[in-house]
C-alpha cells in the first residue's frame, strides 16, 4: 500500500466559505447535514449499539422517569397546581431529553406504543404550562414569586431542552402540541427579557442553540435574534445569583468573565462551555458574525491542543465539572463527563459545517468512539457520568443518577448518530464517517443514494456504492482520518490519486448507478506518547488503532496488573474476537515479561470489576 497524501490541517479562512441556502434563510455553513431520518444504519459495529438503545436504554429512561423517580409526577402535580416538587430543580430536563431520544427512535423504528407514551407525556407537560406561557415544575410547585430570581436555577436550560424535544417530535410525527408549548414559552421569555427589558445570563447554556433550532423550524427570525441577544449578555457584569444561592456567582465557571467575542480560553463547567460554543456557531452561521467565528477558532485550539484527553474527553476536575490548568490531565481523577463528550461531537460537527475542514470530524470521531460511547454499557442498561482514564476497580456504571443528565443525554444522542455521517453542498457530497448502511440525499435537483459496506472501526476497508436513477455530477469528498498515514482509493476497480482539500479526498465526476468507490486505510496498532507538558503521562504510552483508544483491564491481565509495562519495540498484534465484549478487536503486546492484552476503552467495565488504565508505563 502506498501513501496517498498528507493530511491538511489548516482551517480555511472564513471569507472563503461559500454560503448555501437554508429554509430559514441564508447560512454561512458550507454544507447541510443529511438528517438521520434519511440514513439507515446497517453495520456490524453500530447495529448492536442501536439495538441495545432500542431494547434497553429507552425503557430504562422511561421506567426511571415514571416509576423510580418523581420526574413525571412533578409535571402531574404542576398540571394540577398542587403537590410538592421532588428531586433537583432541573429534573424537568431529563424528561425532555428522554422524550427527544424517543422521538429520534420513532423516526428510526416506528412503534405505536412508544408514540402513545410520548403523547401521554406531552399531554401532561402541556397541562403544566401556565396561562402566560411559563413552564417549569420547580417554581410552579415551590414559589412562582421566585421565578427569574436566580440565573443558575436552569429555567432557560429546561426550556431549551423542551424546545429541542418539541422540534424532534414534530419532525418525527408531524404533531405540534409540544412545539406550540415551546413557542409559547419562548414568546413568554421574550416578553420578559431582551433589549430594553431585563438583562439575563443563563447559568447553564442550552436555550441559545435551541432557539436557533426554533428559528430554522418556524422561520421566525425573532428567535434567532433572541439567541444572539442572550449570547451578547455575557461578560458585562449582568450575572448574579438569587436568594436561594449558597455561593456567589463565579464568572469563570459560568463563561461570563468576558464578552463571548473576546474569549480565548475555555473555563469553568465543561458541558456549559460546549453548549455555548454550539450556540455561537449556530448564530454565526446565520448572522455571519466574524467575531463569533474568530473566538471559536481560538477556543478550539485551547480545548483540543491543551485541554483534551486522548479519548476526546474534556473537563479534568470534579470540583467544577470542568477545567483547571492547561496540560493538567490527571487520569485517575479525570472527570470527563459523558455529556461533555457528546458536546464535543455537537460542537465539532458545527465547526466542520462552517469550514469544510476535516480536522473537526477527526475530533468528533475521537469523542464519539471513545469519550461518548463509553458512557453506556454494552447492554444499554447502565451509564457512566464520569469517564476516568484509570480505575482502581471501584468505578462502575449505574442504572441512574440523582443528577441524571448523562443517561438522558445518551438516550437522545445514540439514535441521532446518523446525523453525522454525510453532508451535502450545492456541488458536493461529504462523507464524514464510515458507518455501514445507506443514505438518500439531493445534490442540486437530483437524488442519489450512497451505501457503505464496512466493518470500521475494526478495519479500514470501506466500499461506497452509488444508486442513482440519473447520473449526478458532484464532487464526492471522502474524509481521510488524521490517524491514517497510508491509504488507497479506487473507483470502479481503478486506483486513483485525487486532490486533497482540508483532509478530504476530492473525487470529481459524474456518478452513475452501480459506481463503486473503495477506500482502503492501513489500520495498525500504535503506541502514542503524550505531549511532554502533560506531566501525568510522563514515561507512559497509550495504545490506539484507527479511531479507537485502547486500555488494559485486570480481567484480561490478572497477574501483576500494577507491574505491566510496554516497550517501543515490542510486537503488537490485533485480532477480532467475536465472543469478547460483543465482538471487538483486541490487541496483544508481546514482551519478555509476557503478553499484555488491550481492549477498546469504550468497552471497559462490562465484565467483572477490576482495575483499568489507558496510559501504561514505558519499560
Amino acid at each position: 500500500m502506498k501513501p496517498l497524501f498528507a493530511i491538511a490541517a489548516a482551517l480555511a479562512a472564513c471569507a472563503a466559505v461559500v454560503s448555501c441556502e437554508n429554509p430559514a434563510g441564508k447560512s454561512l455553513s458550507l454544507m447541510d447535514p443529511v438528517p438521520f431520518s434519511q440514513v439507515k444504519i446497517d453495520g456490524p459495529f453500530w447495529n448492536p449499539v442501536l439495538e441495545a438503545h432500542n431494547s434497553a436504554t429507552v425503557s430504562v429512561c422511561i421506567d426511571q422517569i415514571e416509576n423510580q423517580t418523581g420526574r413525571i409526577r412533578n409535571f402531574e402535580n404542576a398540571a394540577a397546581r398542587q403537590g410538592q416538587h421532588s428531586g433537583i430543580f432541573f429534573d424537568d430536563s431529563d424528561v425532555y431529553k428522554a422524550l427527544e431520544g424517543m422521538a429520534y427512535t420513532l423516526r428510526n423504528h416506528p412503534d405505536a406504543a412508544l408514540e402513545a407514551k410520548c403523547d401521554e407525556w406531552i399531554d401532561i407537560i402541556a397541562a403544566a404550562q401556565l396561562e402566560d406561557g411559563y413552564i417549569n415544575t420547580y417554581y410552579t410547585l415551590t414559589d412562582l414569586n421566585k421565578r427569574w430570581t436566580d440565573m443558575d436555577r436552569h429555567e432557560m436550560y429546561c426550556a431549551g431542552h423542551m424546545t429541542e424535544a418539541a422540534i424532534a417530535y414534530y419532525q418525527a410525527t408531524g404533531k405540534r402540541k409540544l412545539l406550540d408549548v415551546a413557542i409559547r414559552m419562548a414568546d413568554y421569555m421574550m416578553s420578559v427579557f431582551g433589549p430594553g427589558k431585563r438583562d439575563w445570563v443563563p447559568g447553564h447554556e442550552e436555550i441559545e442553540l435551541a432557539l436557533v433550532k426554533l428559528y430554522t423550524t418556524t422561520g421566525e427570525r425573532k428567535y434567532l435574534e433572541f439567541a444572539d441577544w442572550l449570547l451578547s449578555e455575557r461578560g458585562h457584569g449582568f450575572g448574579s445569583k438569587g436568594p436561594e444561592a449558597h455561593y456567589p456567582w463565579n464568572p469563570e465557571y459560568y463563561q461570563d468573565a468576558v464578552p463571548v467575542r473576546d474569549m480565548t480560553d475555555i473555563s469553568g463547567h465543561a458541558v456549559r462551555s460546549m453548549y455555548l460554543y454550539c450556540a455561537m456557531a449556530d448564530v454565526a452561521s446565520f448572522t455571519f458574525d466574524q467575531g463569533y467565528i474568530a473566538a471559536l477558532d481560538r477556543l478550539w485550539d485551547d480545548v483540543v491542543l491543551r485541554n483534551m484527553y486522548i479519548t476526546g474527553g474534556i473537563g479534568q476536575s470534579s470540583s467544577n465539572e470542568g477545567f483547571t490548568e492547561d496540560y493538567s490531565l490527571p487520569n485517575l481523577s479525570a472527570y470527563c463527563e459523558t455529556c461533555a463528550s457528546v458536546g464535543m461531537v455537537l460542537w465539532n460537527w458545527r465547526m466542520n459545517r462552517l469550514s469544510g475542514d476535516s480536522k473537526y470530524i477527526d475530533i468528533l470521531e475521537k469523542s464519539l468512539y471513545n469519550g461518548a460511547l463509553a458512557g453506556v454499557s454494552l447492554d444499554g442498561e447502565s451509564f457512566f457520568y464520569v469517564n476516568p482514564l484509570e480505575s482502581l476497580g471501584n468505578h462502575h456504571r449505574q442504572a441512574w443518577y440523582g443528577c441524571a443528565c448523562c443517561p438522558s443525554q445518551i438516550c437522545r444522542f445514540i439514535p441521532s448518530i446518523g446525523n453525522y455521517i454525510y453532508c451535502t453542498s450545492p456541488e458536493s457530497i461529504w462523507v464524514n464517517l464510515f458507518i455501514g448502511g445507506s443514505a438518500t440525499m439531493k445534490v442540486g435537483r437530483k437524488t442519489i443514494t450512497l451505501t457503505q459496506e464496512t466493518s470500521y472501526p475494526w478495519n479500514g476497508e470501506v466500499t461506497i456504492k452509488v444508486i442513482a436513477p440519473k447520473p449526478v455530477s458532484a464532487a464526492l469528498r471522502v474524509r481521510i482520518p488524521s490517524w491514517c498515514e497510508d491509504c488507497t482509493i479506487a473507483v470502479n476497480g481503478e486506483q486513483i490519486s485525487p486532490a486533497v482539500d482540508k483532509g478530504y479526498a476530492v473525487l470529481e465526476g459524474k456518478w452513475s448507478d452501480g459506481d463503486v468507490i473503495t477506500l482502503t486505510m492501513a489500520m495498525e496498532p500504535v503506541l502514542v506518547a503524550a505531549d511532554p507538558r502533560v506531566k501525568e503521562d510522563e514515561g507512559c504510552r497509550a495504545l490506539t488503532r484507527g479511531p479507537l483508544v485502547y486500555c488494559i483491564e485486570e480481567a484480561d491481565n490478572p497477574e501483576s496488573f500494577d507491574k505491566i509495562c510496554v516497550s517501543e519495540d515490542e510486537a503488537l498484534s490485533a485480532s477480532f474476537e467475536p465472543d469478547l465484549l460483543g465482538g471487538v478487536v483486541s490487541i496483544t503486546a508481546s514482551n519478555p515479561g509476557g503478553e499484555v492484552k488491550f481492549i477498546p476503552y469504550y468497552a471497559w467495565d462490562n465484565r467483572s470489576p477490576g482495575k483499568m488504565k489507558v496510559w501504561v508505563p514505558l519499560r
